[in-house]
């Protein structure tokens, strides 16, 4: 298997501080790979390490086989990158800044720049100064999706997007997806990273805590069940693997590993089952697993 991105055990410090320790990440040519952790947990430091902004103090870093910080140049003619936070020209209008960027990578498809600036319903004809931070969000996704690249890094892109351009977004990203493209995505947006992403990456104060997709990580979480039967359940309670047992109007609630679920079902239907209604975690549930601490 090829990849556009390896990182191998890279840490980053500033001063005393370590904010990557480490981290070990491959990212396939073509796939979609999801980056999830909460502020400060070391997103942006990799992201920036992979775009040769910031050199690790130890471990490698390589996108399409070269070094991210001594072939950045080259690497940077095939990449495009949006940030969270946009910072444009305050002079140029949004369809210069567009035109700019996208000549840069020596790229123009005139006909897609200007979809792209309809389904993002974005005025390029004023001053960037007086956009707000949503519309200085769009010339950055716009400027990248009108570009041939062969990757897009993306580090929380919808900040400042309402939920219909946010739909816009998810569909160019699944439009790159299917050219083959791949994506390096951060963010918050569960439903976002659920839809997109084939492979999800959990980081957590500067450590990678998983890699895997999404049914590889739903397996070391428990499934949340709702059964109503004919008779009263009874000696549930004993089986291993079965948690948050309650009474409910509509049925008994409770979650069980899923490596145990043929088992309760088996047991289940001893009384009748009537309805029975599984569902499988949610990526923010898989999510605060690994973020929520005890509090004494």
């Amino acid at each position: 298997m090829k990849y556009s991105v390896e990182l191998n055990n890279v840490t980053k410090k500033f001063g005393k501080f370590t904010a990557l320790k480490d981290v070990n990440l491959q990212v396939a040519e073509g796939e979609v790979f999801a980056f999830i952790g909460p502020n400060g947990a070391g997103k942006s430091t990799t992201i920036r390490t992979m775009l040769g902004i910031l050199q690790a103090n130890e471990g490698s870093v390589k996108v399409f086989g070269k070094d991210a910080w001594k072939d950045a140049v080259d690497i940077h003619k095939r990449i495009a990158y949006v940030p969270g936070d946009v910072n444009l020209w305050p002079n140029l209008t949004g369809g210069e800044v567009i035109d700019l960027f996208v000549n840069l990578r020596g790229s123009h498809d005139k006909a897609l720049r200007d979809r792209l600036i309809r389904d993002f319903n974005l005025d390029p004809t004023k001053k960037c100064r007086t956009y707000s931070k949503g519309n200085r969000q769009k010339v950055a996704l716009i400027a990248a999706f009108a570009s041939v690249v062969d990757l897009y890094i993306l580090d929380e892109p919808t900040s400042g997007l309402d939920p219909l351009m946010e739909q816009v977004f998810q569909e160019c990203v699944l439009e790159q997806k299917k050219q083959g493209k791949g994506v390096f995505l951060s963010s918050h947006i569960m439903s976002e990273v659920e839809r997109l992403c084939d492979r999800v990456g959990i980081i957590r104060e500067g450590e990678v805590v998983q890699v895997g997709t999404l049914d590889e990580l739903r397996h070391l979480t428990r499934y949340s069940m709702i059964v109503s039967t004919e008779r009263d359940i009874e000696g549930l309670e004993q089986f291993p693997g079965v948690y948050d047992i309650h009474e409910e109007a509509h049925g008994l609630s409770f979650h069980v590993d899923t490596e145990k679920m043929g088992t309760v079902i088996n047991h289940l239907n001893q009384y009748g089952i009537k309805k029975l209604d599984s569902a499988p975690p949610t990526l923010e549930e898989l999510f605060m697993q690994h973020y929520q601490k005890e509090e004494i």
